[in-house]
């Protein structure tokens, strides 16, 4: 009886130990969201094309208005395309929300880049095969302010 007790003891301690184990190697899906959208702001800024191809589907696309108030359509794999291997930018990235919900989340993110632009993206992601991947990207963008010019 007495080492019934002592098993029964025993295995209720490891339960609990592999629970605590599990819950602290898991990470919730806000980090994992927020990683994949920092594979994004980091793999433009750094000059890292394969962290973006981490962070997109395949075949996502980037949506924006032109000043012809036209709609303009750009392959994301020509976006990538564009990001040279180790060819750093003066983009300055952060994120302002994100809003999720089982497996599907949309994000707010803003681009600064100094003296020229001010880009605010909005991403639709999908959690699929295991990981977030961003599946469309809207965009838009505003002049950087000036600051007073003196002469």
């Amino acid at each position: 009886m007495k080492s019934f007790k002592i098993l029964t003891t025993a295995l209720i301690l490891i339960g609990c130990l592999n629970a605590t184990a599990q819950t602290e190697n898991t990470k919730s899906e806000m980090e994992l969201i927020t990683e994949t959208l920092m594979d994004y702001i980091e793999g433009t800024a750094n000059g890292e094309p394969d962290r973006l191809r981490k962070a997109f589907h395949p075949d996502f696309n980037l949506y924006t208005v032109t000043g012809e108030d036209s709609l303009l359509i750009r392959s994301g794999e020509k976006y990538i395309s564009n990001v040279k291997v180790g060819e750093k930018t003066n983009r300055i990235g952060r994120i302002i929300s994100i809003d999720h919900e089982k497996d599907a989340a949309i994000a707010k993110v803003e681009i600064v880049i100094p003296n020229w632009r001010i880009f605010t993206d909005y991403f639709l992601l999908l959690k699929y095969e295991g990981s977030w991947k961003i599946v469309h990207k809207s965009y838009t963008w505003r002049e950087y302010p000036k600051g007073d010019e003196k002469n």
